[in-house]
């Protein structure tokens, strides 16, 4: 991990738990940006909590540091969550799906997962 990564969960005061991985991002089938898409889900109650992507810079820091970080599109840089807001995504499990191309992140969750201030970003129904 980049020591800017590092410095930044120091500060954070974050205790970095590294997981054991037994595959490599090699091993995903990628979409055209060369990235994974991540579902997010509440390990406690299951709960869907948000949809992301990964680079293989943000699995990387995700699998040494045991918090979820993420690649932001829209910005164009690694996201580590929670790292402004303080609503962290502790990781318990990352399970790969059955293509290799969708990753499950189950998460103990602080605060909330939405940007908008909502636990979850699945809040709006639009049908029924």
């Amino acid at each position: 991990m980049k020591n800017e990564f590092k410095k930044q969960f120091e500060e954070a005061g974050l205790t970095l738990n590294q997981l054991k991985c037994n595959m490599s991002f090699s091993d995903f089938k990628l979409n055209s940006d060369k990235m994974i898409p991540v579902v997010v889900q509440d390990y406690e109650n299951n709960d869907v909590l948000m949809v992301a992507y990964m680079n293989e810079e943000a699995f990387d820091i995700t699998v040494e540091s045991g918090i979820m970080t993420y690649y932001s599109r829209s910005r164009d840089e690694i996201w580590i969550k929670g790292l402004t807001s303080g609503h962290y995504q502790h990781v318990k499990e990352l399970i790969i799906d059955c293509d290799n191309d969708t990753l499950l992140a189950k998460v103990l969750q602080t605060g909330a997962a939405c940007h908008t201030g909502n636990r979850t970003c699945f809040f709006t129904t639009i049908a029924d």
